[in-house]
C-alpha cells in the first residue's frame, strides 16, 4: 500500500500556548524523553509533536521521503512510505486498515480540516488505497470486529532494528494526561513485549501494485 505523495507537506506547527502551558509542555518533553518505550505526542492530524529518542530508534533505518516521515506525521508515514513496512509487522492488516479508519474518523469529526483533506486526497490517488477506504474497510471491520480499529490496547507487530529485540510485539497505550488532553494532543506509548513470533514476524517482500488481500477483488 506504499504510495509516494506527491507535493510538499508542511512541518508540524506549534499551537500559541500561555507561559505556564508552554512550561507544561517542556517538562512534558523531558518526561517523554525519559521513557524506555517509543512515544510520541500527536495532534488530530496525527502530526508528531513530540517524540522520545526510543521512538526515533525505532524508526532509524527509515528513508527519506518528502511527506510521509515517521517524526512528523505518523498516519502518512503508516500510509505512504515505502519502508513503513519494514519496522511496522503485518503492515496492511495490522496498521494500514486501521489508519484507514482512524483517518475516516478524523474527517468526521473535522471535516473542514485542510491537512485531512489532503491526506484524503492522497488516498484517492492511489486506486489500491482508495478500494481499500471505500471497499475494504467496511469488510474488514465486519470480519474482526469494531475493537480492531482502537489504538488504547491494541497489540501489534514491530520489527525492531535491534538484532537484541528483532520481531515482536507491542502493545500501544494511550497514556494522555487531562492536561495535554484539554490542549488537543494524545499521547501513544508502544509497549514492546520480550515474546517473539518468527514466522509472523519474518520480512516480507513489498508487494507492488497488488491487490489487497483485505479487498474484495473486482468482478469481471
Amino acid at each position: 500500500m506504499a504510495h509516494q505523495a506527491g507535493g510538499q507537506w508542511p512541518a508540524p506547527r506549534a499551537v500559541p500556548e500561555g507561559c505556564e502551558a508552554q512550561a507544561y509542555l517542556q517538562d512534558y518533553a523531558t518526561l517523554l524523553e525519559a521513557a524506555s518505550f517509543p512515544s510520541l505526542v500527536l495532534d488530530h492530524r496525527w502530526n508528531v509533536l513530540m517524540s522520545n529518542g526510543a521512538f526515533r530508534t525505532l524508526f532509524r533505518s527509515v528513508g527519506p521521503h518528502p511527506t510521509a516521515m515517521p517524526g512528523d506525521n505518523f498516519l502518512r508515514f503508516v500510509l505512504f512510505h515505502p519502508d513503513a513496512g519494514d519496522v511496522l509487522g503485518e503492515h496492511e492488516a495490522g496498521w494500514c486498515l486501521p489508519m484507514l479508519a482512524h483517518l475516516k474518523t478524523a474527517l468526521e469529526r473535522h471535516g473542514h480540516d485542510h491537512e485531512l483533506q489532503a491526506v484524503r486526497r492522497d488516498v484517492a490517488q492511489d486506486p489500491i488505497m482508495e478500494a481499500a477506504y471505500r471497499q475494504g474497510l467496511p469488510h474488514w471491520i465486519h470480519a474482526v470486529g469494531e475493537a480492531a480499529v482502537q489504538l488504547d490496547g491494541a497489540v501489534r507487530l514491530l520489527r525492531h532494528p535491534d538484532p537484541r529485540r528483532g520481531p515482536t510485539e507491542c502493545r500501544i497505550v494511550d497514556e494522555t494526561p487531562p492536561t495535554l488532553r484539554d490542549t488537543g494532543r494524545t499521547r501513544l506509548t508502544m509497549v514492546l513485549r520480550d515474546a517473539r513470533r518468527p514466522a509472523a514476524a519474518a520480512r516480507r517482500p513489498r508487494r507492488a501494485g497488488s491487490h489487497l488481500t483485505v479487498v474484495p477483488a473486482p468482478e469481471d
